[in-house]
């Protein structure tokens, strides 16, 4: 239930409850009481960050002055550009100021973070902690008027353990609320045109901490600039930061929300100008800056999810699968109880520049790996299939060379003496074979001569 409704329901309740008591006043005590208490609880869970929550994160950041403080609040609702506006910052070192902004008038980022360039000093500590930027940014979306109560309760703190006072750097004024009728304590800096980044570490400046188990977040400063007094006694100040129209936003402790100066924005923002006749306007969130980065409770989902164009013709294009969409959710919910919670990693790739990029370099990495194990594997593959076709077809044209190349030279060395001369020579084979012929024949012959003469012989002798 959302606050608005839990507080209409817990009204309606109350009402009915005291119509009911007004006849039987001594149950009061029995209803009045534990219902008081309930309702209080009800409040309590509706809030997405409790109050200890929200003094550890606004900790570093709530003695800014008001103008800094403001648009630092609107910018940490869009991380993703926070991220790539550091990463300029740093590679352009040398720019600041007015001058640093126009330098970034072409960036697509949200003019709340173009305006962060002129303070490179704060860019770099939002850099340090990107979590903590989209934590700021989805409390101040959900929550904004505990925020600024938020910062009022850290001021107070600060200004009673005596670190939070008037300097040559900034101004430090209570002054009354007439909506409220309540103290506040506001911060601007000594002279409208320089401002300088107050740098404090949290635990000190604060006095004793209130919530042992939230500690405070301490962002410790970039490497690279100088302070004038050690953190160890209170606030430090970094150099001066000469600007004219880059500091357009501002603090309404009246409503308890942020104010765009109409004019400075429009004299900065030249591409983008604001077509309004009010010299203050109220800062409205911009979903279409957001780029993609979830938001981390309901209302603002519902609330900002809407802003972003064609989001329903897309849906109605790609078609609506009720099962598959609670498949998805139970599936994301079973992943988050064991710990694992996927949105948190899409948000760390967008978020934060470094991880994205490791993220892209591992990716091309495997790719390049995969591509040439794969063109190893194939040439591999081919040089042994294509080894072996070559190994059988010249094994079996060698072994048929070699045998013919045997055979003949073989029979060269044996001449007509071998028994396979005939078969190369068809006319001396059928000469030889005629001589064979003729030699059988005469041997026959002469065989049979000499027994026909011996017989005669001794028959002559023996006639005799």
């Amino acid at each position: 239930m959302s606050p608005a409704a839990t507080t209409a329901y817990l009204g309606k309740g109350e009402v009915m409850i005291n119509q009911a008591l007004a006849k039987w006043k001594w149950l009061r005590p029995l209803f009045v009481v534990p219902f008081l208490m309930t309702s209080f609880v009800w409040a309590q869970e509706s809030k997405v960050f409790k109050q200890e929550e929200l003094d550890q994160m606004l900790a570093p950041i709530a003695l800014y002055p008001d103008s800094l403080l403001s648009q630092v609040l609107m910018a940490a609702t869009y991380p993703s550009d926070v991220a790539d506006a550091a990463k300029w910052s740093k590679a352009h070192p040398d720019q600041k100021g007015d001058a640093a902004v126009n330098a970034v008038a072409d960036q697509p980022w949200d003019p709340s973070v173009q305006s962060l360039v002129a303070f490179p000093q704060v860019l770099a500590t939002m850099e340090q902690d990107p979590d903590w930027v989209q934590r700021l940014g989805d409390a101040f979306l959900a929550q904004p008027e505990d925020v600024m109560d938020a910062v009022q309760r850290l001021r107070a703190a600060a200004k009673k353990a005596g670190n939070l006072e008037s300097t040559e750097q900034q101004k430090v004024i209570v002054e009354q609320v007439p909506q409220t009728q309540q103290s506040v304590i506001v911060i601007e800096p000594a002279q409208p045109q320089v401002v300088y980044v107050p740098t404090y570490n949290p635990t000190v400046v604060y006095g004793s901490w209130w919530y042992p188990s939230y500690p405070p977040v301490y962002l410790p400063p970039p490497p690279g600039y100088v302070f004038g007094r050690a953190l160890v006694s209170g606030i430090a100040f970094g150099v001066g930061i000469g600007i004219t129209n880059a500091l357009w936003g501002g603090c309404n402790w009246g409503r308890r929300s942020v104010d765009i100066n109409v004019n400075r924005y429009n004299n900065i923002n030249v591409n983008r100008k604001l077509n309004v006749n009010q010299k203050n306007v109220n800062w409205n969130h911009n979903a279409q800056n957001r780029r993609g980065v979830p938001y981390r409770d309901a209302k603002s989902r519902e609330r900002y999810g809407r802003q972003v164009a064609g989001a329903d013709n897309r849906k109605d294009f790609r078609g609506r699968d009720t099962q598959r969409d609670a498949s998805r959710r139970r599936a994301q919910s079973t992943m988050k109880d064991r710990g694992l919670d996927p949105a948190k990693g899409r948000e760390k790739l967008r978020s934060d520049p470094q991880t994205r990029e490791r993220a892209q370099a591992a990716a091309k990495n495997m790719d390049r790996d995969q591509a040439r194990t794969k063109a190893q594997n194939i040439d591999r593959d081919k040089a042994r299939s294509a080894g072996q076709n070559i190994d059988r077809n010249k094994a079996r044209g060698a072994i048929q060379n070699i045998d013919r190349d045997r055979a003949r030279q073989s029979v060269q060395n044996r001449g007509g003496d071998s028994a396979l001369s005939g078969v190369r020579n068809p006319n001396r084979a059928k000469q030889s074979f005629n001589r064979g012929a003729a030699s059988r024949q005469a041997a026959q012959r002469s065989s049979g001569g000499r027994h026909a003469g011996g017989g005669r012989a001794g028959g002559g002798r023996g006639r005799r």
